[in-house]
């Protein structure tokens, strides 16, 4: 009598989209027949939502920090080890330490790493000094003991590339640290400037006005179109490719994102040489590689690197490698959806919903009228919803729990601005028969 081998489904990353995804799989994949396993280097798992409220004392370090076993299944296999290498032409993937592990199917979950290496300057003898980066646990850490005792001077808040996880997490900073040097009582001795290489506050034309009127409320000044060149740490400045300059006494960067080198070493990364993987945007599978879909800030989908677009990402990943398994065609769709909050200071945020072909706008969330949380307005219902997504993410979405938000974006309780009315778009979004059509990369 003949015995089927176990096939392995193999998971390279174990933190927010490769935990969700791991989390689901367990329930579906009969486990007489599927070895599940979840590759990570690292064992501590970081809510880097929370990494922003760090440096204005309103979240703990100890907070964000818990062991990612404890969000692993139980009948899983997890190995914590560094990978080197995915061989996609042998289904395997070669880890540091010399083993090699076999796959059936793999999924790639291993997100990005800012990388002040690749600014020049970024990381010389001012780095955690008086630069600070806040998308890594160590560097908000550092800028929270700081911030604790400066006595105020230039802020810059600098992004050195459009394509970063968490977009909107930039000008979350600013609004905070507006809020947070008015509540010291040095706000006063405080410049702040922001400086993108964007052509405004924000990607999309509608969220853009909104945000950037914020920003010049708060007496934030904002400098558009700055693609940072280096730092001069003697003369505390960043120049620009073009020779703008800024000088300043505390630095907060937005370093370049990546993904991991590993994606660079298996030689399956995209054409701008960030290390994302080349991705199909609606079923998640790897091009050219049948057996490997790809999730989270890993791809190079045109979506928002965020927990958000993980979490609608994985109910349609988890749909279509199920078909794939069944010899099935894969017709469950990803459409770019993406939602956040935008914390503006002061107990009040703002809320973004959006997806590959529509721009954040105006209305009530998830329901015309009653919300009941409003989109692109400062509430402080709003803020408590940011709040209370750190329960949501530990509880509900990293365990792979129903959330009561639909997966694809929907046009209801959505306002299209007068603006668009000449195109047949206006009033309340639930009577809009297509949305709006943005083609260039979303960012939110």
């Amino acid at each position: 009598m003949l015995i089927n081998p176990m096939k392995n489904l193999l998971i390279l990353g174990g933190g927010t989209a490769g935990t969700l995804m791991l989390n689901k799989l367990y329930k579906k994949l009969d486990a007489s027949e599927w070895k599940l396993t979840v590759v990570d280097k690292d064992e501590n798992h970081f809510y880097q939502p929370g990494f922003l409220f760090i440096p204005f004392g309103m979240y703990t370090k100890e907070q964000v920090v818990k062991k990612k076993k404890d969000f692993f299944p139980s009948g899983v296999q997890s190995i914590f080890a560094e990978v080197d290498r995915i061989e996609p032409d042998d289904n395997q993937v070669a880890l540091v330490d010399g083993r090699v592990l076999d796959y059936d199917v793999l999924v790639v979950a291993t997100g990005t790493i800012p990388r002040p290496d690749e600014t020049e300057g970024l990381d010389g003898p001012l780095w955690y000094k008086q630069i600070f980066d806040f998308y890594t646990y160590e560097g908000t850490c550092k800028l929270a003991d700081f911030l604790n005792t400066w006595e105020g001077g230039k802020l810059v808040i600098n992004i050195a590339e459009s394509i970063i996880k968490c977009p909107v997490a930039p000008l979350e900073f600013a609004f905070l640290a507006d809020s947070y040097f008015t509540e010291k009582g040095m706000r006063d001795k405080v410049e702040i400037v922001y400086t993108t290489p964007l052509s405004g506050a924000f990607t999309k034309p509608v969220a853009s006005e909104v945000l950037g009127n914020l920003l010049e409320e708060k007496n934030i000044r904002v400098v558009p179109d700055f693609y940072i060149e280096r730092v001069e740490n003697e003369a505390k400045k960043i120049v620009s490719y073009d020779g703008q300059e800024e000088t300043f006494d505390l630095l907060v960067s937005i370093p370049v994102n990546m993904g991991d080198d590993m994606i660079e070493r298996s030689e399956m990364s995209d054409d701008d040489d960030l290390n994302f993987i080349p991705t199909n945007k609606h079923t998640l599978r790897a091009i050219g590689h049948e057996n490997i879909f790809v999730i989270g800030d890993a791809t190079n989908v045109p979506a928002s690197k965020a927990g958000s677009v993980a979490h609608f990402e994985g109910h349609v990943l988890l749909d279509n490698i199920l078909s794939y398994i069944e010899g099935k065609p894969l017709e469950a769709s990803f459409d770019g959806h993406a939602n956040c909050f935008i914390e503006t200071g002061f107990s009040k945020a703002a809320l973004i919903d959006f997806n590959y072909t529509t721009e954040p706008l105006p209305g009530s969330f998830p329901l015309p009228a009653v919300g009941p949380m409003s989109l692109l307005k400062e509430t402080r219902r709003n803020h408590f919803g940011k709040l209370f997504f750190e329960w949501v993410y530990w509880h509900m979405l990293l365990t792979g729990k129903p959330i009561p938000v639909s997966t694809h974006m929907s046009m209801v309780g959505k306002k299209v601005p007068e603006a668009s009315a000449s195109n047949g778009h206006a009033g309340d979004g639930a009577d809009v028969p297509e949305p709006q059509p943005i083609e260039e990369t979303l960012t939110h």
